[in-house]
């Protein structure tokens, strides 16, 4: 079966998210983005576990649906089979390790609320899993990984984002030089990595250590109405085996759907206050120092990926996959009509645009531009038709600014 997956996301328990994000809203925005199976996100916090509990029903093997009587009036618009949910969450680790302090997001994926109460009782006693639905716990990465396997043997640990500089793997401010340092002699149990928000697949194709892992991308939305920024493409039984056939060895993943990285907040290098943006090759010239205040500049994707690369860019590896880079919806038709993404006057395009057209992934990809045209203008017509081509003019994101995207012709 083919569908697309997000298996990142926050619920309105973790900090900094929406009060939005409860599964009725999650349900909603995954059928107006055309999102078949979605992460429940924060496993670990007890009131979000109970919510799930309450609002969930099995369905398939280790997956499950909202329960009819949460199904939003404004949710049955929409065709289709309901999404499905997989039990996941995110975890901060923040220790020491050979003399550094390292800070990593780690994502894991279980088969059911049974082994997330289990694994969550064991967190416990490690650190606070109460105050943020994204428990911080200094807990090394390695042994994370090992009270999953010895509490859920099939569960799954996906490094996060695995090239933000503060908290990831290989981040600026984190510094291991490979998942061997990070993860010891576990590091055989990791089979999957998610590139973020500010690489994608051809970039991380310039590091040869990648290409014995899985390369997927999620949204790491912390609002329902963020799903779906990046997402998975699978072809797989509706099941949490065949996730796991996916996720740990290849089978059915088709490829990814992504941002244009340089739209992510950390693709370049910057001084976000002194609003200073520069390549690796500026920040080399600088001495890694700001040049308006003198501060240290936060090393960005591009240039901490350009230190660990062993290729050159343009490679492609024998075993790469299809890749597409889209816009989020709402920011193209905001860029047509110059009004904010938020606006009243876009929300409205873009649900006249769902109810017309279909769901947000078939109006980004396959609806027609012709389509497109009749319904929402030549010049939304036109945008769509230049992110297809890949025909946009990038402004790099830095130190945490979103970068901006510009249609050509």
């Amino acid at each position: 079966m083919k569908m697309i997956t997000d298996l990142h996301i926050h619920s309105r328990y973790s900090m900094a998210t929406s009060k939005d994000g409860n599964p009725e809203n999650l349900d909603l925005w995954a059928r107006k983005k055309g999102i078949s199976l979605i992460g429940t996100g924060d496993f670990t916090h007890p009131a979000w576990r109970g919510e799930l509990l309450e609002k969930l029903i099995p369905t398939e093997d280790g997956l499950y649906r909202l329960k009819e009587e949460y199904v939003a009036l404004e949710a049955k618009k929409y065709p289709g089979e309901a999404p499905r949910f997989v039990i996941t969450g995110e975890i901060s680790s923040v220790y020491k390790k050979y003399g550094k302090s390292r800070r990593v997001h780690n994502v894991i994926i279980l088969p059911g609320l049974e082994a997330a109460e289990q694994l969550s009782s064991r967190l416990e006693k490690i650190g606070n899993i109460h105050s943020d639905g994204r428990p911080i716990l200094g807990l090394d990465s390695h042994d994370l990984l090992e009270i999953m396997l010895d509490t859920c043997p099939v569960g799954m640990l996906v490094p996060a984002h695995i090239w933000t500089p503060h908290y990831s793997v290989f981040g600026a401010f984190t510094r291991f030089q490979s998942m061997e340092e990070c993860f010891g002699d576990l590091t055989p149990y990791v089979h999957a990595v998610e590139t973020g928000l500010s690489s994608d697949p051809a970039m991380n194709w310039q590091l040869s250590s990648l290409d014995a892992y899985q390369l997927i991308s999620n949204s790491d939305a912390h609002s329902p109405g963020k799903l779906g920024r990046e997402a998975n493409l699978l072809d797989i039984d509706r099941s949490y085996k065949g996730l796991y056939q996916a996720i740990q060895k290849g089978q059915g993943l088709d490829g990814t759907l992504e941002f244009f990285p340089e739209e992510g907040k950390y693709h370049y290098d910057g001084h976000r206050k002194c609003g200073i943006c520069l390549s690796p090759e500026e920040t080399e010239q600088y001495h890694g120092l700001c040049p308006v205040c003198g501060k240290k500049l936060t090393i960005g994707v591009e240039h901490r990926l350009q230190e660990l690369a062993d290729r050159k860019k343009g490679f492609v590896p024998k075993n790469a996959r299809h890749f597409e880079k889209l816009v989020p919806l709402p920011e193209v038709i905001s860029q047509v009509m110059g009004f904010s993404p938020t606006s009243k006057r876009v929300q409205a395009k873009y649900q006249e645009l769902l109810k017309s057209l279909g769901s947000e992934f078939d109006i980004l990809r396959q609806v027609p531009l012709e389509d497109l045209k009749k319904t929402g203008g030549e010049l939304l017509s036109e945008s769509i038709g230049c992110i297809r081509r890949g025909n946009v003019i990038c402004h790099p994101g830095y130190d945490g600014a979103y970068g901006t995207i510009e249609f050509g012709n």
